[in-house]
């Protein structure tokens, strides 16, 4: 109990751990599910868990802050207000270049959506470092349990398919009253092709938010010391996220991969062919092996069409960016409006239900020049903040704190998962997604969250 608390009546003291007990619970519940975009309702538009999750959390978070004495916030949390501000004006601007009723339903949509999440943003940063180093661990667990659960759900989806059934209609459909399944990609002589997307919705979706667990935990497992649990346990976990990403056969998510292996290559090449980490990649090409060779001439098509960037699929992830030259000519400075932008395509093409298939495409149609100045500002200020985190974890080390080990692998795997995030963003769209602004909560609250054990010399 803190010391604040242990100063009130007995009962108020009580009611005030149970409603910290209720703010946790209700942030780790959307962390958890922050992936489960299968778990939706159409009611007043679509409105999936993690929105509901976020509005509880939000709501008990604001009516926390109520009638208590003001505390000062990290300067993180300012920072990232000021950049809800910014946002908020060039989005605002961008109505005024709304040509239709249905770019404004889709403006609105777009506008509230992402005002939940950049709240959630903002309050995570201020929850986070005021709950300290064991409570952010705990939000890692269960950010990535919700993507491992996911995984598995995918992989049941996967052998269902192959029996001939829809795992989704059996448990999933009944609760959200929806319908999915899961992705057929095509035939290879009279045998389907399937892709799991899991809860998430698109394979794609799923192979791209793979990678942030991936790149993250490769480095924390490989600074674990002998004897610790966790040092038994991840490989596992890493193998097998490895094996839903391949299985996702998601260029955009394996490319972002292959960028964020580039990163941790730096700090950690050496110990990229230590028998530690060589051992569970052994483990996961002996399955591909196995499976590969049931099926050789399958899975040789499969690969071949993957890798090929001339077919339907790819022309049209590059065509979109045609689209840029001709927005900025009429909208140069906020663009069309967000989330406007399947308005436009349907103009084009009379397809209502294509996306960009680029962010920075969305990012430059949608909010102008500005718009995209502002991001990369904020993305910019998330690698700055990273770089304090490097830092502080080399400071660590040089002192011979224990939690240098935690410290400088962490942050090298949030620097390499956000970088891969933006690579595979370039052919997909994910960024507005709610895992990504958890990724950002993450990634600003670290070094308000391991700086406070540091000295005064080094706060300075």
């Amino acid at each position: 109990m803190s010391a604040a608390a242990a100063a009130m009546p007995r009962s108020q003291a009580l009611a005030s751990v149970r409603a910290g007990r209720l703010l946790n619970g209700l942030f780790l519940l959307t962390l958890f599910t922050v992936t489960f975009e299968k778990l939706r309702w159409e009611v007043a538009g679509t409105v999936s868990f993690s929105d509901v999750s976020t509005l509880a959390f939000l709501a008990a978070y604001f009516l926390s802050r109520v009638g208590r004495a003001s505390r000062p916030f990290p300067r993180t949390v300012a920072v990232s207000a000021a950049f809800l501000a910014l946002f908020t004006v060039v989005y605002l601007a961008g109505w005024f270049g709304l040509e239709s009723a249905a770019a404004e339903s889709q403006f609105t949509k777009g506008v509230v959506k992402w005002a939940i999440h950049f709240l959630f943003l903002v309050a995570g940063i201020a929850l986070l470092a005021r709950r300290g180093q064991r409570f952010y661990w705990r939000c890692i667990a269960w950010f990535f349990a919700g993507m491992a659960v996911n995984s598995a759900y995918g992989v049941v989806q996967l052998v269902v398919a192959q029996a001939g059934q829809n795992l989704d209609a059996l448990f999933l459909n009944p609760v959200t009253g929806g319908a999915s399944k899961i992705n057929v990609y095509g035939a290879i002589g009279g045998s389907k092709v399937f892709r799991p997307n899991a809860i998430t919705g698109d394979p794609n979706h799923l192979g791209i938010m793979l990678v942030v667990p991936l790149l993250v935990l490769t480095p924390l497992y490989l600074r674990l010391e002998r004897g610790h649990p966790w040092r038994r346990r991840l490989p596992w976990v890493i193998g097998f996220l490895l094996l839903v990403e391949i299985a996702t056969l998601s260029r955009s998510g394996l490319l972002g991969l292959l960028a964020g292996v580039l990163v941790l290559l730096l700090p950690y090449r050496r110990r990229f062919v230590s028998a530690q980490l060589l051992k569970p990649l052994a483990g996961v090409v002996l399955v591909l092996a196995v499976v590969v060779a049931s099926r050789l001439h399958f899975f040789w098509v499969v690969l071949r069409t993957r890798v090929t960037t001339g077919d339907s699929s790819g022309a049209v992830h590059f065509s979109v960016y045609s689209f840029i030259p001709d927005v900025l000519q009429q909208h140069p400075l906020f663009g069309l409006g967000l989330n406007t932008f399947s308005v436009l395509y349907a103009e084009v093409t009379g397809k209502t239900n294509w996306g960009p298939h680029s962010f920075y495409v969305a990012l430059i149609v949608e909010t102008g020049l500005v718009g995209l100045i502002i991001y990369a500002a904020f993305v910019g200020y998330a690698f700055a903040r990273l770089r304090t985190l490097r830092a502080l974890g080399a400071w660590l080390s040089a002192v011979g704190d224990p939690l240098a080990a935690r410290v400088r692998p962490l942050a090298w795997g949030l620097t390499a998962a956000l970088l891969a995030t933006l690579v595979s963003n370039i052919f997909y769209l994910t960024m507005p997604f709610y895992y990504v602004f958890v990724l950002f909560a993450l990634i600003l609250a670290a070094p308000a969250v391991f700086g406070r054990g540091a000295t005064g010399e080094r706060r300075a």
